[in-house]
């Protein structure tokens, strides 16, 4: 392991920034929910299903972008620009696509999109309106994803944070005054907190692109460049990169299913849900920002020829991860007693939010451990493949037949659905780490 004082700058440098970006992220996700809070339990629902869809949309575009990705971190490594812009041109083209076809079907059929997780008519029609709006935003999220990826892979950690930081004060200000209504502009409910979403992401992806081309990044290269790839780059991409993709889509796909396994135990159930994520996000991004930042540095070692030196710090962030989740999973119980002050919600709502909140704590290190594994070792060694099977067959095997049994055959507590929907993690761990004392993940994909 590689406990000394370089790796832990290295790691400072790298993670913070990301760790703040994705903190910002997640504080734009929860404004939604807590103004929209204020309007009752449906409002919570809907906001919560409408952004169900951005969120497969937002793995699938993490599968595009982390697989350009491991190109990028391991030709870094070896100072290869040329071949950095060409794979991320290419993602970019992926990603603009898929997310194109997002849009045309949440403006389409928003409500048929809710319907698919809820029956409840008051959440459909909220959830819709929700939806038809905020999908206008998904191409400019889709770029600016993809550029974000690329500059922290290229070790420019600062301004995606920085665009971030200010999207989020954008969004905080437009949120309030579209849902609540201010001098001449209507409160616009759900259609508000949309409407604002849309104006923080648009800025966001100005703020990234134009400051990226002004200074010169080294990914930001013309269009020329980046669409310079070949047949024989697509083919190496997809290779990698389409079970990346793979993963992505059906993990995501499962967390919406958990959402409709809630949702239809009830929309006091699914309320709870969504409440719980959206807490938990305030935590979570710590081990985010540390999993971004393993790939970027052990990928880099791989690149530049240090299989060993990489290994080694594979085994130091496998380590380090669990340790951490420990206090920082103990700060879920001081932020569960803060519920009844973001969230107008029965009492009952609140209960089984502040005890999934508390189950949750007890599996971090499981699930801070195969976030290290999955997002940081093996994908920066390009053992995708792996990855994509152990993130995906524990959760369609075993953990969401079990909370679909638990919910809507049993008619268990929310709580104990939880419990089920949490059970992936054990396995995957087990299985993450005989991967890890394997080596059999590591691969230089430039060669």
């Amino acid at each position: 392991m590689k406990f000394e004082k370089s790796f832990f700058k290295n790691l400072v440098i790298i993670a913070v920034p990301i760790i703040l970006q994705n903190l910002m992220q997640s504080f734009i996700n929860m404004l939604d929910t807590i103004m929209v809070g204020q309007l009752g339990a449906t409002e919570i629902a809907a906001v919560g299903l409408g952004n169900q869809i951005f969120f497969i949309l937002n793995m699938i575009l993490f599968g595009i972008s982390s697989g350009a990705a491991i190109f990028i971190a391991q030709y870094w490594g070896k100072k290869d620009i040329p071949a950095i812009r060409k794979f991320l041109g290419l993602a970019l083209m992926l990603a603009l696509g898929i997310a194109v076809l997002f849009t045309a079907a949440a403006l389409i059929a928003p409500e048929q999109l809710i319907a698919l997780y809820t029956n409840d008519p008051a959440v459909i029609k909220s959830g819709g309106e929700y939806l038809r709006t905020v999908a206008i935003s998904y191409p400019v999220t889709a770029v600016s994803f993809v550029f974000a990826q690329a500059f922290r892979s290229t070790e420019h950690v600062k301004l995606p944070m920085t665009a971030t930081i200010i999207s989020f004060a954008v969004n905080g200000v437009l949120n309030y005054i579209f849902i609540f209504g201010a001098g001449p502009i209507p409160a616009m409910g759900v259609t508000g907190a949309a409407l604002g979403t849309v104006f923080a992401r648009l800025i966001e992806f100005v703020i990234l692109v134009f400051t990226a081309y002004s200074r010169s990044y080294e990914a930001a290269g013309p269009l020329k460049e980046l669409r310079a790839y070949s047949g024989y780059d697509i083919r190496r991409y997809i290779k990698i990169a389409l079970p990346v993709v793979i993963n992505e889509t059906l993990w995501g796909t499962g967390v919406t299913m958990q959402n409709s396994i809630f949702a239809h135990a009830g929309t006091d159930a699914i309320a709870a849900f969504n409440i719980t994520g959206t807490i938990s996000q305030l935590t979570w991004v710590f081990f985010i920002g540390v999993g971004n930042a393993a790939a970027i540095i052990i990928g880099k070692k791989i690149g530049a020829g240090n299989a060993d030196e990489a290994y080694e710090y594979a085994n130091t962030f496998a380590v380090l991860m669990p340790l951490l989740a420990i206090p920082i999973g103990i700060w879920l119980l001081p932020l569960s007693k803060t519920l009844p002050v973001f969230f107008k919600v029965e009492p009952h709502i609140i209960t089984q939010a502040s005890i999934m909140l508390l189950l949750l704590m007890c599996t971090y290190p499981f699930k801070s451990f195969n976030m290290c594994m999955i997002v940081g070792i093996c994908r920066s060694g390009g053992d995708t493949v792996f990855a994509a099977a152990c993130d995906v067959l524990f959760m369609w095997i075993i953990a969401l037949p079990a909370g679909a049994v638990a919910a809507l055959v049993l008619h268990a507590s929310p709580w104990i659905v939880y419990i089920c929907i949490l059970s992936e993690d054990l396995f995957k761990s087990v299985a993450g780490f005989i991967r890890l004392r394997s080596k059999k993940w590591l691969h230089n994909v430039t060669v």
